[in-house]
């Protein structure tokens, strides 16, 4: 394959994906590869938008939200807009992201001191079973 086209094989080793991944981001219309027959050929844009598809769904964005940043690319603008739009965005999740953690963090301290709790009682109910 050229440099610029790549196979679906070759996307999924290089993105650690599967082809069915892939065939479901071309249905969901987030991919848009040259259809050779029953062969999928990928361009460099369609690289650069699953590599931003991955990153998305890494931080917790939905399929949609990621879709309408990525559909903002070809506004005209510099992509002006696209990243205001993805910084507002990002800006939301790492606050839903960081309540998250403080919600576990919590968790994780209530759980530790139940924990502590038990081992307490059950040296004190062994202490004087002795």
């Amino acid at each position: 394959m050229s440099d610029d086209l790549m196979t679906i094989r070759e996307m999924c080793d290089a993105f650690d994906v599967t082809p069915r991944a892939l065939r479901f981001y071309e249905a969901k219309e987030l991919l848009f590869p040259i259809r050779d027959g029953q062969k999928r050929l990928f361009t460099r844009r369609d690289r650069g938008r699953l590599k931003l598809i991955l990153r998305g769904k890494r931080f917790g964005f939905s399929l949609e939200d990621i879709r309408q940043l990525l559909d903002l690319y070809s506004l005209g603008d510099q992509q002006r807009t696209q990243i205001t739009r993805t910084l507002e965005m990002a800006e939301q999740r790492l606050a839903e992201m960081q309540r998250q953690r403080d919600e576990l963090d919590a968790a994780i301290a209530d759980l530790g001191e139940q924990i502590a709790l038990g081992r307490t009682m059950l040296a004190g109910q062994n202490a004087t079973a002795a």
